[in-house]
């Protein structure tokens, strides 16, 4: 499946279970005092329980298709889990970009590099890197153009971008609701497509089936009920003649 959805509440509890049994979980009491102790006196909270199923789908797609030494983007890196999870299985370049300065506070700064920037503007090369990730990033502030302008940019030929984000098969309305200071959007079936044919004008595009079901809400946020859903786009080896 290149798009999936989250199923049920019971699926976010399994892969939590899983990532704590392969010891990959950085949502424990334990490691932010650990991330107290190397980098401030004030512990970020690195990790959100909830977004387990989505955390667990991306490290098990990086395992499968990226190399432990290709150069990896985490899009919205503040307090995410990944960089973590990533240092932790011995991957050895790891980019992490947010807009809050308080990156530059997260675990393992020796090993992973971050850096402040807006994740649609973002001062890399181009095509920097084999993988770019966003966990529950581009329903913030979204603008379809320029993110797929920025990740064909930064991709390299038969890189892959992977991300989660909120969804509900039906459209759910959240306008006047701002999160993280930014508009908030719980996409749709209907936008989730919409964003698959812009994708693939800038030579991204899914490779495999799509299940955009759903069945339960086990996500609830700002007055609204709604899941997951995750994707996996990869970047052609020619770049489409529209020169976007």
């Amino acid at each position: 499946m290149c798009v999936e959805v989250l199923k049920s509440k019971a699926e976010i509890q399994k892969a939590r279970r899983e990532l704590r049994r392969r010891r990959l979980s950085f949502t424990s009491r334990w490691l932010k005092r650990q991330a107290r102790k190397m980098v401030s006196s004030e512990a970020i909270d690195v990790g959100d329980n909830l977004k387990s199923w989505d955390v667990l789908k991306t490290v098990h797609f990086i395992e499968n298709n990226i190399s432990r030494n290709a150069p990896i983007l985490d899009m919205g890196a503040f307090a995410s889990e990944l960089p973590c999870i990533l240092h932790n299985l011995h991957y050895s370049n790891v980019v992490g970009v947010d807009l809050n300065a308080d990156i530059k506070k997260m675990p393992h700064l020796d090993f992973v590099r971050y850096e402040v920037s807006d994740f649609m503007h973002t001062p890399f090369e181009n095509e920097s890197f084999d993988a770019i990730t966003a966990i529950s990033v581009i329903e913030h502030g979204f603008n379809s153009a320029l993110l797929l302008r920025e990740l064909s940019r930064l991709l390299r030929p038969g890189g892959h971008f992977i991300a989660s984000f909120d969804y509900w098969p039906e459209k759910i309305d959240t306008d006047g609701i701002s999160i993280f200071g930014m508009d908030w959007r719980i996409f749709s079936a209907q936008e989730v497509g919409k964003f698959l044919e812009e994708a693939t004008e800038y030579g991204l595009a899914s490779r495999g089936e799509n299940d955009l079901t759903g069945s339960e809400r086990a996500i609830s946020c700002g007055n609204r009920d709604y899941t997951f859903a995750w994707l996996a786009l990869q970047k052609s080896a020619t770049q489409p003649e529209t020169g976007k």
